[in-house]
């Protein structure tokens, strides 16, 4: 038995304020490709299916485009919220879209969708658990003791019919202690939102989503398959990729990656302005990609953006390694009564730029203080 394993598509994201719309109607196509190569029994995609809980109608657009794709395949998938979709506009008329192999988790009640999938020889059921929080457990089942996110996802777990004589798939959508972070995810302070990885040894597989970089968590078959896309430049070393899950009979379990191209990378690239625009140093790489650019100038180049994105059109952060940038010094009042204006000055330029001024600053500031004061006089 065959599963592709995908989370995170934050269909409508932005990011530093670009759409990454095309960028999500060519992975989605290319993830296609390789639904069409690999064959699989079904396809499982683990929450955050848009990147908000009400998604433009280009998102929506999209993602529609994607499920009538994926049912012309006719095969089943299951799809569970995450804490950035709305699970009650996910699993909007679900029952009826049921009919047609698409199936998506209800908003949680204490019981969870399970299907059968595979024939007899190959049988596997699929328990769909969408995005909880200890709250919303806690309401449901009064009686439990639910203190955090670990006994919210164990109730609920201990809540469903599980037969150990077939092999048993959870989709679920949280934080597993020990799991890898990246900036753009959402980050519960103090680690609040942890799940431990033992709420899990009932299942042979668990299709996470909510973590961004693909990984294993303590056993091999606990696994983050990762976004499709970067989504922010703590990613950019991240090599994306559609999980790809082998079940034998036995219940074993086989993992492997088929790697994702995006339709523009995400890199980060350091160094001098003239380095940067020197046309041997950028003709041969992909300056279309999305770009954060280090400057190390030691001044700052005007309107430094505006002639980057000339040469590098998807530049999106623009920033500088530098001396004044490297050191955090806290400029103090000073008392001036007993010092001269170019010496107040020059007391203010080393602390910001964590440099003396150069004999021609000096000469350029002794000159323009006293025009202003011979203009005054």
């Amino acid at each position: 038995m065959r599963l592709i394993h995908l989370s995170d598509l934050h269909i409508g994201k932005r990011v530093n304020e670009f759409s990454m719309i095309e960028d999500q109607k060519y992975i989605l196509t290319r993830i296609l490709n390789i639904i069409d190569e690999e064959k699989p029994d079904a396809v499982i995609i683990a929450g955050d299916v848009y990147d908000k809980s009400a998604p433009s109608e280009e998102a929506v657009s999209l993602f529609n485009d994607f499920m009538t794709r994926l049912s012309k395949r006719q095969m089943q998938v299951f799809i569970i919220s995450g804490n950035h979709d709305s699970a009650v506009k996910l699993s909007f008329a679900s029952e009826i879209i049921d009919r047609s192999g698409i199936h998506f988790s209800p908003v949680y009640d204490g019981k969870i969708k399970a299907f059968e999938i595979g024939n007899r020889d190959e049988k596997a059921v699929i328990h769909m658990l969408p995005f909880i929080k200890p709250a919303i457990v806690r309401n449901i089942f009064p009686d439990e003791e639910i203190n955090d996110y670990t006994d919210a996802v164990r109730v609920a777990i201990e809540h469903m019919n599980i037969d150990d004589k077939v092999c048993n798939i959870l989709v679920a959508h949280q934080f597993v202690t020990g799991a890898s972070r990246s900036e753009s995810e959402e980050i519960s302070v103090g680690g609040l939102d942890n799940v431990n990885a033992s709420v899990f040894d009932a299942f042979d597989y668990v299709a996470l989503g909510h973590i961004h970089g693909p990984q294993h968590i303590g056993r091999d078959n606990v696994r983050y398959c990762g976004t499709p896309l970067k989504y922010s430049f703590s990613e950019s070393g991240h090599n994306k990729s559609v999980t790809v899950v082998d079940i034998n009979r036995d219940n074993a379990v086989d993992i492997r990656t088929v790697p994702l191209i995006p339709l523009h990378d995400m890199r980060c690239i350091k160094g001098t302005y003239e380095e940067l625009t020197n046309k041997k140093n950028y003709e041969n790489t992909a300056v279309e990609d999305y770009l954060q650019i280090t400057l190390t100038d030691e001044e700052d180049i005007l309107d430094a953006m505006g002639k980057l994105r000339i040469i590098y059109p998807n530049l999106m952060v623009l920033r500088y390694d530098n001396k004044r940038t490297r050191e955090n010094n806290v400029i103090n009042s000073v008392e001036g009564e007993n010092r001269s204006p170019l010496e107040l000055f020059e007391e203010f330029y080393e602390l910001q730029n964590n440099q003396p001024m150069s004999d021609e600053q000096r000469s350029f500031m002794t000159e323009l203080i006293t025009d202003i004061w011979e203009k005054d006089q």
